[in-house]
């Protein structure tokens, strides 16, 4: 019998007779239900995170950075329970959910250190002779109310992405967690109500998409931060009104390998960005240009790392690939990767189904045009082809709808800083692939991969509002 999960409004824990079944990818077995919070509970929600706002957008820069150090600490005291949870509900190999609850503690300690040096600045206003006397005083003051809609596949720091910089701030957030993955946010919600965190200034409310409207589109909540597909972030986008939008849509990772790139470690870091997670990772890998000069030793190099990738258990230390979220998206791999074949592609290596693991697939000679090549894959395959221009290969990146992270493996700085003058994408990293991420950088895209940026410190800049107060030293006397 499955083990029954209430849901978070405020500091009360409430169940409901609306559930949703989650399913560990990897034995296809019902593992929990979970319930579901309806549009009269979200209304709730919202109502209490407006009434917290009154306290929390008070509270000392102290006080907020104590409360996200509390739920850092709570993290590490917790930190085996978080990672079975995200390897059992989401099929993660338990090597990468421990490196996710390792990068979540992290997260939060770097919001507890962001709320203590949230900027401003004194500005001289006296540019001119009717501004004599004038002095200006910038400040960050928090928004309000924040929405937060976040994935399955990072299901604890993705989420942490989003709650972190709210409490640094001051800003109180209902956030719905992916159906799919929903017991870590509920788990991190057990973290949060242990702490000082104001009473409603969290809630973690699974529900159903057609119930979630409040959360874009209620006027009492001031920004939506939403990190998912292209097709549901434009339509939030189109119905937030007047909200501050933030979307982290996905992408299609590039990576360049130029003849004087050390091959071995490029050929070990691009199996790791193609495959880790099983691709489901929005900074994946998934187009690799190599010179034609070093294509064919990449090419051995890379099939080799391939086919050291270890595939079980994914509770198991040993494991490194694993099963795609569920059936809908491994069938839908399978399916990709046998039109590409269709279409006169040649199939180096994987691609073959059973049940929810698709073995890791390397394409090449694939169509420009396929889908493979133009569309977020989202899982074990990559596109492998040679160049034999530097500029021609920088086309090839920027020919994508998408535009999130791309990486170049070189040792001419000529060449690294025509990647990062050229490609339109919102980080280039030299020397390793797209898919590195660390939590204080500014992360996010550009074209359909959205806009607005992550890593805490720049997240605190989109979930404030600068003010400026005018002083005169004068104070009215003529």
């Amino acid at each position: 019998m499955t083990q029954k999960h209430p849901y978070m409004i405020g500091r009360c824990w409430e169940d409901a007779d609306s559930t949703i079944p989650v399913t560990n990818p990897y034995t296809q077995q019902v593992y929990a239900e979970v319930s579901l919070a309806n549009p009269a509970t979200i209304d709730r929600a919202i109502g209490l995170a407006t009434t917290a706002f009154e306290e929390t957008r008070r509270l000392p820069a102290f006080k907020r950075a104590r409360i996200c150090a509390q739920v850092a600490d709570g993290i590490k005291k917790r930190q085996e329970e978080f990672a079975e949870t995200i390897t059992i509900e989401s099929g993660k190999p338990l090597v990468y959910s421990r490196g996710e609850v390792a990068r979540s503690i992290s997260t939060f300690n770097l919001a507890a250190e962001e709320a203590m040096r949230i900027p401003g600045e004194i500005l001289n206003l006296d540019i001119t002779e009717a501004a004599q006397g004038k002095t200006g005083i910038v400040k960050r003051f928090p928004l309000g109310p924040i929405s937060g809609i976040s994935p399955f596949n990072f299901p604890l720091n993705l989420v942490a992405h989003k709650i972190a910089p709210a409490l640094a701030v001051g800003n109180p957030m209902v956030l719905k967690p992916s159906s799919l993955t929903p017991l870590t946010a509920l788990l991190l919600g057990r973290v949060i109500a242990e702490t000082d965190t104001p009473d409603g200034a969290i809630s973690i409310l699974p529900c159903k998409s057609s119930d979630a409207t409040a959360l874009v589109e209620d006027d009492r909540l001031k920004m939506v931060t939403f990190t998912g597909s292209p097709p549901i972030g434009w339509d939030i986008k189109s119905r937030a009104g007047r909200k501050r939008v933030t979307l982290e849509l996905g992408g299609n990772g590039g990576v360049i390998i130029e003849p004087d790139a050390n091959l071995d470690i490029a050929a070990k870091r691009v199996c790791f960005g193609a495959f880790s997670y099983s691709g489901q990772v929005c900074i994946s890998v998934q187009r690799t240009f190599v010179h034609e000069s070093a294509f064919d030793a990449f090419k051995e190099k890379l099939l080799t790392e391939v086919s050291g990738l270890k595939r079980g258990d994914t509770l198991r230390d040993t494991t490194t690939i694993g099963p795609l979220i569920n059936l809908e998206n491994a069938q839908r791999i399978e399916q990709w990767i046998e039109d590409a074949v269709d279409g006169g592609a040649k199939l180096l290596c994987g691609g073959k189904r059973t049940g929810t693991f698709v073995e890791p697939a390397v394409l090449t000679q694939v169509n420009p045009k396929n889908q493979i090549v133009c569309q977020e894959a989202f899982g074990p395959l990559m596109v492998l082809e040679p160049y034999s221009d530097f500029d021609d290969a920088l086309r090839s990146i920027n020919n994508s709808s998408f535009g999130l992270q791309a990486g170049i493996f070189t040792n001419q700085l000529d060449k690294a800083f025509s990647a990062f003058h050229s490609l339109e994408v919102g980080g280039v990293v030299l020397n390793d692939v797209p898919t590195f991420r660390v939590d204080n950088m500014p992360y996010g895209g550009v074209k359909d991969s959205g806009f607005g940026r992550e890593g805490i410190k720049y997240t605190i800049e989109e979930m404030t509002e600068i003010k400026l107060l005018v002083m005169d030293q004068y104070m009215g006397n003529a």
